[in-house]
């Protein structure tokens, strides 16, 4: 059975996660927010959204960074009895008004990954999007395959039982590293995934926390990483394609 719920990691937001758990929660999805350690004022913010029927507050004592706060989510949904996991960011830049047509595929390929591709508009950070063109060349080395055109958008459908199995084995990245490595990941096990269009916005007076040296630099390494681990897998890699 399909049961979906959104996964919302939370750091400092209080502005802009009301309208999004409003939108989702007029959409018929219930809300699992992750207070990633904010402050007091985005803490009381989240127990007053918590209050409302089917949202949900899992609140981190340390800041775990967004994957860590997704991996918090993920494991909270799956405990809670959800099968899927929409995962949205808190600050307003996806396109809630494609949340019925990601959770349609999901409810027609409950086994595959839903993920979104991000269509950007003229607000996107140049220094951002030039450096996803990078990410995108070493994704599609490190997966053996160019079958992830976007691995950085964080608007995706998880199905929870082979996500579950692959972040309780693997020490994944716990910040903005965490997006692209799980795709690659799951991509070694063959997971099944889609991809749909989604308009991406940032807000001009939207807060964001990916910090442009630090971040792309944690990134590189990642993809080192995720290289040196491609070399090792990549005759199981490639036997799990061939039998698929």
């Amino acid at each position: 059975m399909n049961k979906p719920c959104a996964v919302i990691p939370v750091f400092n937001h209080e502005g802009a996660v009301p309208a999004v758990v409003a939108d989702l929660r007029a959409a018929g999805l219930p809300c699992v927010l992750v207070d990633d350690a904010s402050s007091p004022a985005c803490a009381r913010v989240l127990q007053q959204l918590a209050e409302q029927d089917q949202v949900f507050l899992v609140s981190l004592a340390v800041n775990q960074g967004k994957g860590g706060a997704v991996m918090a989510g993920l494991r909270e949904a799956a405990r809670l009895g959800f099968s899927h996991a929409l995962q949205v960011d808190a600050d307003g830049q996806h396109d809630l008004a494609d949340v019925s047509r990601f959770l349609e595929q999901s409810r027609e390929h409950p086994e595959a990954l839903i993920c979104g591709f991000p269509q950007y508009d003229e607000s996107v950070p140049k220094g951002r999007l030039y450096a996803r063109y990078l990410t995108h060349v070493w994704v599609w080395i490190n997966s053996l395959s160019l079958r992830i055109p976007d691995s950085m958008c964080g608007f995706r459908v998880y199905p929870l039982p082979p996500v579950l199995a692959l972040i309780n084995s693997v020490n994944l990245g716990r910040r903005m590293d965490f997006d692209p490595e799980i795709l690659v990941r799951l991509a070694w096990r063959n997971q099944p995934m889609r991809w749909l269009p989604t308009k991406v916005h940032y807000p001009q007076d939207g807060l964001s926390h990916f910090r442009l040296f630090h971040d792309n630099a944690l990134i590189s390494t990642m993809h080192t990483k995720l290289f040196f681990g491609m070399l090792l897998r990549a005759p199981v890699i490639l036997w799990r394609r061939w039998r698929a």
